[in-house]
């Protein structure tokens, strides 16, 4: 797997959540009003399961061995014993697979954007392993933060990009989206913030890798202010969580 080429950011100008990296998406894909954001039928979720299981130690080998990939703070995600929203900066193609690896045994699902139904074999495997298509239409918006609402009820767990935008090895937290902040007011659980950071290699990895290891941090969970209204609480959230990435970066 070869690495991805680093962008100079400064002199793109971008927005925020403007996209840098693409993938080839030639099919199509349509969300239907009727269509089943969590699958809850059990043959399904039993062979995703297993899927994972079997994934599980060659994903961690390959961004191991590939990126020189390590966690830590994990125990912060065990201080939450029901459903949660797990976050974090979109800095590379490979970070949801570091992402379901850090909340693994947990079931961890995907919002991603539906352009990514649109690639070749990508398109079954992600679904398989729980990814969930962002719908625009407000219709289907309301559908698809119903079953979020009741998967966290349930106590699942849901991985959000809230910068939205993949910016390969950028190094600083970009503005948010509100959705992952609606999910937590919601269902009135935790987001637990995931922070990507850039290591120079040490060790082994030095003999071989030109680019800088991608390390994870795990932070404190942040929990909703019940006191306030759900707009209050949506902003009040966002604006805490930002504050705890903030002691580590920008």
């Amino acid at each position: 797997m070869k690495e991805i080429e680093e962008v100079n950011y400064d002199d793109l100008n971008l927005k925020g959540d403007e996209q840098v990296f693409h993938m080839w998406e030639p099919l199509n894909f349509e969300i239907k009003d009727d269509y089943k954001y969590i699958i809850d039928n059990r043959i399904f979720n039993a062979f995703s399961d297993l899927l994972a299981i079997i994934a599980t130690p060659i994903l961690w080998i390959i961004n191991i061995v590939l990126f020189g990939f390590d966690v830590q703070d994990v125990d912060n995600l065990r201080k939450v014993s029901g459903g949660k929203v797990t976050i974090s900066n979109h800095i590379h193609p490979m970070d949801c697979t570091m992402n379901g690896l850090i909340n693994f045994p947990e079931r961890t699902y995907f919002p991603t954007l539906a352009t990514n139904f649109k690639i070749p074999f990508i398109r079954h495997l992600i679904r398989i392993l729980y990814a969930i298509p962002i719908p625009k239409k407000v219709t289907q918006k309301e559908k698809f933060f119903e079953e979020i609402k009741k998967a966290l009820l349930d106590g699942k767990t849901v991985h959000m990009y809230p910068e939205a935008a993949l910016w390969p090895y950028y190094e600083k937290i970009r503005p948010f989206k509100k959705g992952a902040f609606k999910m937590a007011v919601d269902a009135k659980c935790p987001i637990v913030p995931i922070l990507y950071e850039f290591k120079e290699p040490e060790g082994i990895f030095a003999l071989y890798k030109r680019k800088k290891c991608i390390h994870a941090r795990v932070l404190e969970p942040v929990y909703p202010n019940l006191d306030l209204n759900d707009n209050e609480m949506i902003e009040d959230l966002q604006n805490r969580v930002l504050e705890e990435y903030h002691k580590y970066c920008n």
